[in-house]
């Protein structure tokens, strides 16, 4: 009956997510594979005794496409929490319990999410699953509380929220909370003339509209808008060209680290010499490793690299995150799910139950509490009465090629 449940939804998702857009990253067109092409992703299954049992948690994500490096990072934190998990398992009502991790590849698109959920809640009756990318968030919220599965979302946006989900667990902190700190920055050291140059997905321009009237509320000044297909464009001087007439002060970009490193790179081979209030996605310091340092980043704010954030929980991700995956970063993203998935666990054990999923929200906050101090890689306060789990997050500016913290204003 579920089965039958979740393809009739899955008729009335496909139609909605043509509508839907990856909000906390960028788009990718193409057309969307069939059910039976949706790439399962290996991942390590844990061995059990007879006497333990498996417990599966899904994600549904880009591994494949111009988003595959920011989904790869996402799983690889899933995966680091769940091999420490796995290495003792934890203990409901006597019985040793072990996560298994079921992945799938979704290209960015949220009709081929709404196809991977289905197929997982069909197979595996996954506790939660993991999507980082709100057109998939949205798709799945049609039919997540009928069909009895948590969704933990990996985007910034708010509107996900409004439906008051009870089975929703926000993992990203809220675009809302850089508007004001990154004005001030940009204010204080450039100048109020802004040039508005989002990623065109819906994600972008909901920032663009939050940004706008937080920067005109301080005096600020918009002398241009338009917006960058980071999944089609790879010449940005006409867009830059245009901006750059206007004189601004400052640049509002963002998507995709490895094109956003583009832009501003060739924003400075025009000769800008302005600031860079670089949105979420993109992150400083792969940006970095892309334009072989952090000089020609000199006067952009963003969000703090995870490994200034210099604590022994902080250092010892890191550290253990760069070894295992032969990565030269540990992103946010990376961090972020890595605590998540502890926090889900320690839900479960809280609640003493893996089958009751509303039990298990409502567990969450004790849960976190419990998040052992080694794996506390950010400050996790609570999950708000909405769903969303409240972080100490800091921004990242960028002065003399060195990242300097910057606190949020309250």
């Amino acid at each position: 009956m579920k089965q039958i449940k979740s393809i009739f939804l899955l008729g009335i998702l496909v139609l909605l997510a043509f509508g839907l857009t990856a909000c906390l990253e960028d788009d990718v067109s193409g057309d969307s594979p069939d059910v039976d092409e949706s790439e399962t992703v290996e991942t390590e299954t844990p061995e059990v005794t007879d006497d333990e049992e498996i417990v599966k948690i899904g994600y549904t994500g880009p591994l494949s496409g111009p988003g595959a490096q920011y989904g790869l990072h996402v799983l690889n934190g899933m995966e680091m929490a769940v091999e420490e998990i796995n290495e003792e398992g934890f203990e409901i009502d006597g019985t040793t319990h072990k996560v298994e991790l079921v992945a799938l590849d979704d290209q960015y698109l949220p009709n081929e999410a709404g196809v991977n959920i289905t197929r997982m809640v069909s197979e595996d009756d996954p506790v939660a699953i993991l999507i980082p990318h709100s057109g998939g968030v949205f798709a799945a919220q049609e039919f997540n509380e009928q069909d009895d599965f948590i969704i933990m979302a990996y985007t910034s946006e708010p509107r996900m929220y409004e439906q008051g989900n009870e089975l929703l667990m926000g993992i990203s902190p809220q675009y809302s909370v850089w508007p004001d700190t990154f004005s001030d920055y940009m204010m204080e050291n450039f100048g109020g003339k802004m040039a508005l140059l989002p990623t065109n997905s819906q994600y972008g321009m909901d920032w663009a509209e939050a940004i706008e009237p937080v920067w005109e509320e301080k005096g600020g000044e918009i002398v241009y808008e338009s917006d960058i297909d980071y999944s089609q464009d790879t010449d940005y001087f006409t867009v830059m060209t245009n901006a750059l007439d206007n004189d601004p002060d400052v640049l509002f970009v963002g998507g995709p680290s490895e094109p956003t490193a583009l832009v501003i790179q060739q924003a400075k081979e025009l000769g800008y010499e302005g600031g860079f209030m670089i949105m979420d996605q993109a992150k400083l310091e792969e940006m970095a490793g892309f334009l072989d340092g952090y000089d020609m980043l000199n006067g952009s704010i963003g969000v703090l690299p995870i490994e200034e954030e210099n604590t022994e929980a902080s250092n010892l991700f890191v550290e253990t995150y760069q070894e295992q995956f032969d990565e030269e970063f540990a992103t946010s993203e990376s961090s972020l799910t890595y605590q998540s998935v502890h926090a889900l666990v320690e839900g479960m054990k809280v609640a003493g139950t893996v089958d009751d999923r509303k039990a298990i929200m409502d567990a969450l906050n004790e849960g976190i509490e419990n998040i052992p101090e080694e794996k506390s890689v950010l400050p996790l306060h609570e999950i708000d009465d909405e769903g969303s789990m409240q972080w100490k997050f800091e921004a990242g500016a960028v002065e003399d090629g060195e990242v300097i913290s910057i606190p949020l204003d309250e």
